[in-house]
């Protein structure tokens, strides 16, 4: 049993064997414990963390070289994956609509930082200069957002140059499973502090839903007058006329039949056409007079089907659903939107893109005809594009690298390993198509590469912080951290979620989406999905999710850079 033994040998710590080991189980215990709900609530992949700081306390640890890379790759990797992910939404997420709740998820994560220098005053030593570096863990900790912490880790680097005698990641790891709580509990505090009705909040969303600005479909009989059409395809006309309508039947020489855009119209067809209402009469005025025909669609209705549509047609990119009037034209209806992995509601104004999966309800005929439209060609999204991933992340780390000289600040300011990332993956994400880079990534390429950056990065900051995680927190300051991180969680959300309600009148579910999405933190998205009948959470979640992990990156490194001093 030697050659066992040596594998977890503290003197063997530095071969290949010994730190895939290490990695493994502490991975895939982190993954398996964080899987375990404790009244509903799970840590998820986070506990990987905690299973690190466990093996780093009994010494069974790798070399601080090979730590470091690991930690410093996922990060890298995790952040990346993330804007690709956001990119494509993040400058949509500030239309109409979007606008109030990214103000009031920024004013959220304002609170949050005030919050935690109020309790940096009042509980710990501001001599101390390891005091307020613990509290920017402790706050990231208490908004569970994992990249910041990393952010933060970084610019401590660059600001604490001789080494330091703390590791910020006790305190993130002292208030992280309070804040997880915090935020759920918080949300149904709000529901009380504005005394909600979930039914009536419900009702609410129901007639919005039945009210839905999309265009009203028109039903019209036409025969076919305007000697231009003659001899020309369906496919030419609609081009022409740059409006959306469908024609379902054609009447030609007696004979009735289901066009296509090949068809060739000639004078005296006639044709049933559906549009949306404000474009009837200028679809009419170019094809001919409306008519009544001794013809119909059969009076039997249609069966409905649903079926999950890729949109891989590029002449949809950019696309909005309401302009497109999928249920007044084509006379069916987008029920989801699914994009990297994130179920986005099907509101009017989202902007579709490559790779984006659509559930459309209708019937059969109709939904072939939205499939055509949209591409549906799964075959072309599955090659990788490793090569625009390492690009991108290149260009990241180039543009982390160029430091940034403010008056007064100590050291120049650079985006570093988090921010230099994760803003050129936004825009790739968004503008990466202009420059001939493919950058859509299959929703399973994209967690795998996410979340084993983010384990590799949870797992190295847990090995490393095993060592002093007992006097840090156990002997320490770790009571303090755990309250104050606690008050760094509700406190905000109490303050924002009532205003949301109170004076902007928000709907109750969409409060709870957008909290959810400026902590970043997917369980209370979960738990609002589950006592909510309609998508009104994933809404306010997806609408303020990308900025508010703009900002959590962005201004873990500001407040280092600025207020802490070796």
């Amino acid at each position: 049993m030697d050659w066992l033994i040596d594998i977890f040998s503290t003197a063997k710590q530095d071969t290949v064997a010994h730190i895939v080991l290490l990695y493994s189980i502490v991975i895939a215990l982190g993954v398996l414990l964080g899987k375990i709900k404790i009244g509903g609530i799970s840590l998820g992949v986070t506990f990987v963390l905690f299973v690190g700081i466990a093996a780093g306390s009994i010494k069974f640890t790798g070399p601080l070289p090979v730590l470091s890379f690991l930690q410093d790759f996922g990060l890298i990797l995790f952040v990346f994956m993330i804007g690709l992910q956001v990119g494509p939404g993040f400058f949509e997420s500030f239309g109409k609509g979007g606008l109030k709740l990214n103000i009031l998820a920024s004013v959220t994560i304002l609170l949050n930082i005030l919050v935690m220098f109020a309790c940096y005053f009042i509980f710990f030593d501001t001599k101390d200069s390891s005091s307020l570096p613990m509290m920017v863990g402790t706050l990231y900790g208490a908004v569970t957002n994992t990249p910041g912490l990393g952010a933060a880790n970084e610019a401590l680097h660059n600001v604490f140059k001789n080494g330091m005698d703390f590791d910020i990641t006790s305190g993130y790891a002292c208030a992280y499973p309070l804040g997880v709580v915090g935020i759920i509990g918080a949300t149904i505090a709000i529901r009380y502090i504005c005394k909600v009705n979930l039914e009536e909040e419900n009702e609410k969303l129901n007639e919005e839903e039945a009210e839905n600005p999309n265009a009203k479909p028109h039903t019209m009989y036409l025969r076919v007058q305007n000697a231009y059409i003659a001899g020309r395809k369906l496919k030419e006309i609609s081009e022409f006329l740059n409006r959306d309508f469908v024609c379902t039947r054609l009447m030609h020489n007696n004979v009735l039949s289901v066009p296509t855009l090949d068809n060739v119209f000639e004078l005296g067809d006639e044709i049933l056409i559906v549009s949306a209402e404000v474009d009837a009469q200028a679809i009419q005025a170019f094809i001919g007079p409306e008519i009544e025909v001794d013809w119909h669609e059969e009076d039997q209705p249609q069966p409905l089907i649903s079926r999950r549509i890729i949109i891989t047609n590029s002449s949809i990119n950019g696309k909005t659903l309401g302009n497109l009037h999928f249920r007044s034209v084509y006379g069916v209806n987008v029920t989801r939107i699914i994009r990297q992995g994130m179920d986005l509601f099907a509101g009017r104004n989202h902007r579709f893109i490559v790779g984006d999966r659509i559930m459309v309800v209708g019937p059969e005929e109709n939904v072939n005809r939205v499939a055509e439209m949209m591409g549906n060609s799964e075959k072309r999204l599955y090659a990788p594009n490793i090569a625009t991933i390492f690009i991108g992340i290149m260009v990241g780390i180039l543009f982390g690298s160029l430091p940034i000289s403010i008056p007064n600040m100590p050291v120049a300011m650079k985006l570093g390993l988090a921010g230099g990332p994760l803003i050129i993956a936004i825009l790739l994400g968004r503008f990466g198509h202009r420059i001939g880079l493919v950058t859509y990534t299959t929703t399973s390429a994209n967690l795998m590469l996410r979340e084993m950056g983010l384990a590799l990065f949870l797992a190295s900051v847990g090995i490393k912080a095993g060592a002093g995680f007992w006097n840090t927190v156990i002997q320490g300051d770790g009571l303090k951290y755990v309250y104050t991180g606690f008050l760094i969680t509700i406190i905000p959300i109490l303050i924002v979620g009532t205003i949301a309600r109170m004076k902007y009148k928000f709907n109750y579910f969409t409060i709870m989406g957008m909290l959810a999405g400026t902590y970043t933190d997917p369980p209370a998205l979960g738990y609002a999905n589950s006592i909510c009948s309609s998508e009104a959470p994933a809404v306010g979640y997806s609408t303020v999710y990308p900025l508010s992990m703009f900002l959590r990156i962005f201004m873990a490194q500001v407040i280092i850079l600025f207020f802490c001093h070796p």
